[in-house]
């Protein structure tokens, strides 16, 4: 086990809705004395010599790698490329760089994107590579992975110490509420709320409703994510997860009830329904 207290920890994306969380645990519930953030705008991980400075100045020991593009459905399908390059470039070089400084442990938060479009329920990381990943998200869930395998090949052949963790849907405090890249539960509470100030009668859901998701809330997946750096050591893939999970439909309808929404939820079957579980 690693006594995280005196080591120098940097959290890439650390100003991020998962970051903020896992930084203020990481100060406050572990007493950890040299936590640094490297986000934007002070250092753009997609830039070799932004990262190359970024370990002149923090000499980190360790390396928690939550810097991501990410988005819901609408902006997954908006931005396959960039969601690709930019999630692949970052960690590939962040990884490398990490190698050749020598730093203790490197950990990289992957995603449950990774796993192929009809993986049998419950997930289990044997079953990664069954298949190809559900087309709407498949850039960003296979940018991920392919960090896996540079993991891997780097434990292999250089003893570098890295973690995969592969959390399911976060949700909490701090979440990205926009609609134009927020996911399901922050997209229903802003559509909802909205059209209760506005005495709507309705709110348009995108697909069926009859998708479903495996939710963790963002606290919960921070001490994750910290126990995972001071306990795990090994090259297989860790699932990061509640453990059940809610069909879309049961989920608007439980986000409309809390929320006292009036009207009805009108489900746009044009639209994906993205991962069906």
């Amino acid at each position: 086990m690693i006594n995280l207290t005196s080591k120098r920890i940097t959290v890439t994306g650390g100003k991020g809705f998962i970051g903020t969380h896992l930084v203020r645990k990481l100060r406050e519930e572990r007493g950890c004395i040299n936590v640094s953030i490297a986000d934007l705008p002070d250092y753009d991980l997609r830039n070799i010599t932004s990262i190359q400075k970024m370990f002149d100045y923090r000499k980190p020991n360790i390396i928690i790698h939550l810097a991501a593009a990410v988005g819901g459905i609408g902006a997954n399908k908006e931005n396959p490329g960039k969601f690709f390059y930019d999630n692949a470039i970052m960690g590939i070089q962040l990884i490398h760089v990490a190698y050749q400084r020598d730093i203790e442990k490197f950990v990289i938060l992957g995603t449950i994107c990774c796993y192929p479009k009809f993986t049998p329920v419950p997930f289990k990381e044997e079953d990664l590579w069954k298949g190809y990943p559900e087309e709407t998200n498949a850039p960003y869930g296979l940018a991920k992975k392919i960090l896996l395998v540079q993991s891997q090949a780097y434990r292999q052949q250089y003893g570098f110490n890295s973690i995969f963790l592969m959390p399911v849907n976060l949700y909490g405090p701090g979440d990205n509420f926009d609609p134009k890249s927020s996911h399901v539960i922050p997209a229903l509470i802003k559509k909802c709320i909205i059209a209760k100030e506005n005495n709507e009668d309705y709110i348009t859901v995108w697909g069926t409703g009859k998708a479903s998701r495996e939710f963790i809330y963002v606290e919960d997946a921070a001490e994750g994510i910290i126990l995972a750096t001071e306990k795990y050591d090994r090259p297989d893939p860790i699932n990061l997860g509640a453990g059940f999970e809610i069909k879309i439909k049961e989920l608007a309808e439980l986000i409309a009830k809390l929320t006292d929404l009036r009207g009805k939820i009108v489900w746009d079957a044009t639209k994906p329904d993205g991962q069906p579980r």
